[in-house]
């Protein structure tokens, strides 16, 4: 046992996992709850694609949570890249923990490299710091970081999911199930905009030493230069976050957060048409309440 237990824990993912697994699945979920039955959650078998691409809108005061204004809040949606603010949640919170460190090295598996667009294009071994990992998210959105991520954190994508879907049952999404880490189409994979104002509200209160991250316009990796994804950035004042997102079945998605005077706002528009339309109605939000 005690040879096992010493390779076990020479392999990165597996030490990482090991301590890091357990203590995120006791936080208040157990994960023999997290069926669709037990979540009360409507499968998405009993509803059509063309419910699920609606458009959904919320506004929200930061500080005090109060909505504002609200379309549709409770509408199941497919989250499209708004799901990888919790799989930023849970990095951040691991890296908080001191179970890595910034400067950690995660490696990229075979699958992490064969994900689809919008992606880095990393070959199998290759490895990539938590930071600029991180920022990858938070920046060009990238699918296989994400799953990078998953898999460093969670040993699997599927045991990830699991776990972000038991954080969101913490933090108050009722509404919402993860299947995977980074927001390509699945059936399963649902939300609301109130569980994502939730999440972002949540974000931004427990890691504000990360929201620089979101208020990056371009990064550079490996003599690439990427631009955000969050065209809002330097041209509305006050925005200086959070995450697009966008599917054939979802439609144009962006959670946004902005401060003027003070006062920090959380806007969420789901199942835009065009970005374009999507970016103006974020906009006038903004404006009418700030």
């Amino acid at each position: 046992m005690r040879d096992w237990f010493q390779q076990l824990r020479s392999v990165r993912l597996f030490g990482v996992l090991a301590v890091l697994l357990p203590a995120l699945l006791l936080a208040g979920c157990q994960t023999a709850e997290l069926t669709p039955a037990s979540l009360g959650l409507t499968t998405l078998t009993e509803q059509s694609v063309a419910e699920i691409r609606g458009h959904s809108v919320l506004v929200m005061d930061y500080q005090s949570a109060r909505i504002l204004e609200a379309e549709n809040p409770d509408a199941l949606r497919y989250p499209a890249s708004l799901t990888k603010m919790m799989t930023l949640f849970l990095l951040f919170e691991a890296v908080d923990a001191g179970k890595l460190s910034l400067d950690t090295e995660l490696v990229v598996s075979a699958e992490a490299a064969a994900e689809p667009p919008s992606k880095l294009g990393f070959k199998p071994g290759e490895t990539i710091a938590v930071r600029d990992a991180a920022q990858a998210l938070a920046t060009k959105s990238a699918n296989d970081v994400a799953v990078v991520i998953a898999e460093n954190l969670g040993g699997t994508q599927a045991n990830f999911a699991t776990v972000m879907t038991a954080k969101a049952r913490q933090l108050g999404m009722r509404n919402t199930r993860f299947v995977n880490a980074s927001g390509l189409p699945d059936p399963g994979q649902i939300s609301t905009a109130r569980d994502m104002a939730i999440l972002a509200r949540a974000l931004i209160s427990r890691f504000q030493r990360y929201m620089p991250m979101f208020r990056v316009t371009e990064f550079s990796f490996k003599g690439r230069t990427y631009r955000a994804t969050n065209k809002l950035l330097g041209k509305v004042e006050g925005v200086d976050g959070l995450k697009t997102g966008y599917i054939r079945d979802s439609g144009f998605h962006l959670v946004a957060t902005a401060m003027r005077g003070g006062r920090r706002l959380i806007v969420v528009v789901m199942g835009g048409r065009t970005g374009n339309e999507r970016n103006a109605e974020v906009t006038g939000l903004i404006d009418k309440y700030l």
